[in-house]
């Protein structure tokens, strides 16, 4: 079993770190586990994910992020993905010219060590399994990645690079988004396709509508920078009765107790 263990953590934008978004956050994910991170908008949720990644426009100002006991933050976002961290991003940048299928040769290219190189027909072999068991048409991996894509193909394609780099850790950020009720249904599918006991997921969203088809294993509700309650799939379901609200409450009636 592998773990992501998040100590003490504080960020901030990298051009502004004296003005911290994510405040003191602690949070543990082990691989086997999938944990749903929900929040008002502006609460820090995905600068926690971008910054665990090594996005630059983030900086840790304090606290560790390990997996296994050793530490990520020294390493660049490249290393990081070695490591094992994936991030599969609310809007995902178009690479036009730069088909999907080169994309993720490239990507599982860069993973070898130096004076190896990816067997072709394995890879394809490869590929077409997984394109197949997210269902998923072949003809799909000549297209530029994510150009011209509606919503739901970009993020199919984030499943897609997600089940061929096969990360230890994989952060989701809003992957519900823009998505109708057949793509949330498709994609859902292809996640839950990809959890077992090797893959920890950390699932950021809204609402508990993506909850209904990828059960979380724990649900942790997030608030001016710092998680504020944690709990169960129920949690979720209690969420979306009271709203955000409630949670904004419960923090001020803390805070004055």
């Amino acid at each position: 079993m592998n773990t992501l263990e998040i100590r003490d953590l504080t960020v901030a934008l990298t051009a502004s770190p004296d003005q911290p978004i994510v405040r003191g956050l602690s949070l543990t994910i082990n691989s086997g586990e999938v944990h749903a991170l929900m929040g008002p908008n502006g609460t820090g949720k995905s600068t926690l994910s971008k910054a665990i990644a090594g996005h630059p426009d983030y900086k840790i100002t304090s606290g560790d992020v390990l997996i296994d006991g050793t530490s990520i933050l020294e390493m660049e976002p490249d290393e990081r993905a070695r490591v094992g961290i994936f991030l599969a991003f609310q809007y995902p940048a178009e690479i036009p010219g730069v088909s999907i299928a080169n994309f993720l040769r490239a990507a599982e290219q860069a993973r070898l060590a130096e004076g190896e190189n990816v067997d072709a027909a394995a890879y394809y072999k490869r590929l077409y399994s997984k394109m197949d068991m997210l269902k998923i048409d072949r003809k799909f991996t000549a297209r530029s990645v994510n150009e011209g894509f509606s919503g739901g193909e970009k993020k199919r394609c984030e499943i897609l690079q997600m089940a061929m780099l096969e990360p230890i850790f994989a952060f989701m950020d809003e992957t519900d988004s823009g998505l109708d009720i057949d793509a949330l249904k498709i994609v859902a599918e292809g996640v839950n396709n990809l959890r077992g006991d090797k893959l920890g997921i950390l699932m950021i969203t809204h609402y508990q509508r993506l909850l209904d088809y990828i059960v979380p294993d724990f649900v942790h509700v997030m608030y001016n920078g710092q998680i504020v309650k944690s709990g169960d799939k129920s949690l979720a379901l209690e969420l979306e009765s009271k709203g955000y609200d409630w949670i904004k409450q419960e923090v001020a009636a803390s805070a004055s107790a």
